[in-house]
């Protein structure tokens, strides 16, 4: 075999070498990994949905997370939600839902402003003072039946729950959540709602319903964990 021969073939059994040295390496560098889309966060926790003709939507829509134990029958239940009216006039959405008694918008903003009490009450005949300075003869006198006549007193009631309104304008949005201080609530759960569950809820949209599920939100820390009790003797059990 000839010195130029010899060369070849020395040539090509070190970049046939290069070559399986370089895949081994890749191979071992990619070993593990976790790609990249893997990794990333969904930005929308809750449920979404929409209408037919996509000018009402409704965007994360989730149940707000109470403990790992959930939500007992009976219980009241906060919602974060956000609704889109892209059409072109405005609408009043209602919120209703099989899984509870009623859907109201809770908030300080969702009640009705009260009028103020004046500045200056005039002191209206009973307060005001005997011009002359003495009593008046018949003010602490019985009735002619002998016995002062009861004074009726007001029983306050509680305030009625009126299902949920909210009043979109056109091409615009409304984000409810307790962070804003206006959030929908679900009064009066019919069953137990723990982790993980989902409730059926209907938006209305002046007359095209939307129908979809709220979960129950994840929480954003994991639950403690029980640490182990520790006995005197320096023994330990769960």
């Amino acid at each position: 075999m000839t010195g130029s021969i010899r060369g070849a073939w020395r040539a090509t059994a070190v970049l046939a070498g290069t070559a399986a040295a370089t895949t081994l390496l890749l191979s071992g560098c990619g070993a593990g990994q976790i790609a990249e889309t893997a990794a990333r966060v969904p930005t929308s926790v809750g449920n979404n949905a929409q209408s037919a003709d996509n000018q009402f939507k409704v965007r994360n829509l989730s149940i707000d997370y109470l403990s790992t134990t959930g939500y007992p029958a009976g219980a009241d239940a906060p919602l974060t939600v956000t609704l889109f009216n892209d059409s072109d006039k405005p609408v009043t959405v209602r919120v209703s839902s099989e899984g509870a008694r009623t859907v109201v918008l809770a908030g300080a903003a969702s009640g009705s402003p009260t009028t103020p009490p004046p500045a200056n009450p005039t002191p209206t005949a009973a307060e005001s003072p005997n011009p002359g300075g003495s009593p008046s003869g018949d003010a602490g006198s019985p009735s002619p039946g002998g016995s002062a006549s009861p004074t009726a007193t007001a029983t306050p009631t509680a305030a009625p729950e009126t299902p949920a309104e909210i009043q979109i304008p056109a091409r615009s949005f409304v984000l409810l959540n307790k962070p804003t201080g206006r959030w929908l609530q679900l009064n009066g759960l019919a069953a137990a709602l723990p982790p993980g569950a989902s409730l059926p809820l209907v938006f209305d949209f002046g007359g095209t319903p939307v129908q979809t599920q709220a979960p129950v939100a994840v929480p954003l820390q994991p639950a403690p964990v029980a640490t182990p009790v520790i006995e005197e003797g320096g023994g330990g059990h769960e």
